[in-house]
């Protein structure tokens, strides 16, 4: 008998077209009061690309989704829906969490040992729970989050990412009392698009139930940015409700205010406490989770297979003649720009800024150059001047669109758009050097991962790997 008297179903496999079936041990039972479809019969007929193959294969494959049922009935219900298999030590933020009414809590774990995942393992469970529509105080109907890689590849949750270049397009049809943060129940988003004192309010009355917050120490500072940012956060934290996770792998950096600040959007009360009062830290404790590498290297964990040796190696590259004059020229123009800079700071500022956006993108690649141009051209600059007043220097890195550049479209300016567009046609010697790199990895099975300045440069990287590893798969994975 199942829930509420209900008469539970005894499954077995039938194997298509053959008299053979299933053994009385390859069983599944269910309770039909738990499942969101009706249970009906299925067949599933063969691919039209199916090739013949062994029993023995066929066996391995009737395992594996045997396994993966029972897996699915174990402590964490949504394990079955995960496509990777979690490490031991990344299951302690989801253990938290289920011990708290409300969850609110700071993964402070370093880099490399797996925030995103903790993060996504936390929502993936809760958005189960929700969909059995289990009594539970934790739902997860609606997030919001601040950090969207490998959520639908690896938990199985498409969000949309909410962009100034997006949001028009996703609001278009929408009812005019509706926002696209109801609209959508998965959204990605940055905190200093939403932070605007235009965007902030109305999002602040739509803002989801659940919300993971990725570099959260860069919400605390002092600084105008940092300051609205964390105005807007702990608006959001003031709803006692509302489920809140933080990431960081620098939670204290030695500003005592900071860190206050930061404990305070889990919990008002953290920010005054004293870390002497052994119940503040005992109270900290079901809300906070720091490991470093070391911590689970030499501990009881015995996770040192899942952290291999760093090494750094410099690869070397000649610029082509062509490359060469390319960025001379646009070093000449941008010294001439900052040299003819006048009227107040605002506009000095912005020719400073404007000629290290224009050259941090030329050096990272041609493509990203032309982008940067393009953007002046096209009349964005929106994209640079929200990040000079902001003055959050050290998150500017953190930004991958191309910013528009701020300077007029001159002839001069029009002129080395041309050669930008002439060369992202051409051979990138630099390309050319990550292609040596890469090959022999490739050639010893690694499955490389390279990273770009920005999303220009990624896909330009991308098309340029295609082509050199024609029998790869090379995909660009974005936050857009």
């Amino acid at each position: 008998m199942g829930a509420n008297g209900s008469r539970c179903l005894r499954l077995r496999t039938a194997f298509w077209r053959s008299a053979r079936s299933g053994s009385e041990s390859d069983t599944v039972i269910l309770d039909p009061t738990l499942e969101t479809l009706p249970v009906e019969p299925a067949r599933f007929d063969l691919p039209t690309d199916a090739n013949t193959t062994v029993q023995a294969k066929a066996a391995l494959l009737a395992d594996a989704m045997r396994l993966t049922l029972r897996r699915g009935a174990g402590p964490f219900r949504s394990a079955a829906q995960l496509a990777f298999e979690p490490r031991t030590y990344q299951l302690v933020p989801l253990l938290m969490a289920l011990r708290l009414s409300v969850p609110r809590l700071l993964i402070a774990d370093d880099v490399g040992i797996g925030k995103t995942i903790e993060a996504g393992l936390i929502l993936r469970e809760f958005r189960w729970i929700e969909a059995r529509s289990m009594p539970s105080p934790c739902s997860a109907r609606r997030i919001l989050s601040s950090n969207g890689w490998g959520l639908k590849s690896r938990f199985g949750i498409d969000a949309v990412a909410v962009t100034s270049g997006t949001a028009s397009r996703l609001e278009r049809g929408l009812p005019l009392a509706q926002t696209l943060f109801n609209a959508y129940p998965y959204t990605v988003v940055s905190l200093d698009y939403i932070k605007a004192e235009k965007r902030r309010e109305g999002f602040a009355r739509a803002c989801p139930d659940f919300v993971i917050v990725d570099e959260a120490h860069a919400c605390v500072g002092t600084h105008q940015g940092r300051q609205q940012r964390f105005e807007l956060l702990s608006g959001l934290a003031r709803d006692p409700d509302r489920r809140m996770v933080l990431l960081t792998a620098t939670p204290h950096s030695g500003d005592e205010e900071a860190f206050a600040r930061l404990l305070s959007l889990i919990e008002p009360s953290f920010a005054s406490m004293s870390f002497e009062d052994a119940r503040y830290r005992e109270r900290l404790a079901r809300h906070f989770v720091q490991r470093r590498r070391i911590d689970l290297v030499s501990g009881e964990w015995h996770e040192s297979r899942a952290f291999p040796n760093h090494e750094t190696t410099e690869f070397p590259y000649r610029l082509s003649r062509a490359h060469l004059e390319f960025q001379e020229a646009v070093l000449d123009y941008c010294f001439g720009i900052v040299s003819r800079a006048a009227g107040g700071q605002r506009e000095r500022r912005l020719a400073f800024w404007g000629t290290l956006a224009l050259m941090r993108c030329v050096g990272s690649s041609p493509a990203a150059g032309l982008s940067a141009l393009r953007n002046r051209i096209a009349n964005e600059t929106d994209r640079l001047e929200p990040q000079i007043y902001d003055e959050d220097g050290d998150d500017e890195d953190a930004v991958d669109l191309e910013p528009g550049t701020a300077f007029d479209a001159d002839p001069e300016l029009l002129a080395l758009m041309r050669r930008a567009e002439a060369l992202a046609a051409e051979p990138d010697p630099k390309l050319a050097a990550l292609v040596d790199a890469l090959t022999p990895l490739i050639k010893k099975g690694a499955n490389p991962v390279v990273f770009c300045r920005y999303l220009a440069t990624a896909e330009h990287v991308r098309d340029g790997l295609r082509r050199a590893f024609p029998k790869l798969t090379i995909e660009s994975v974005t936050g857009c």
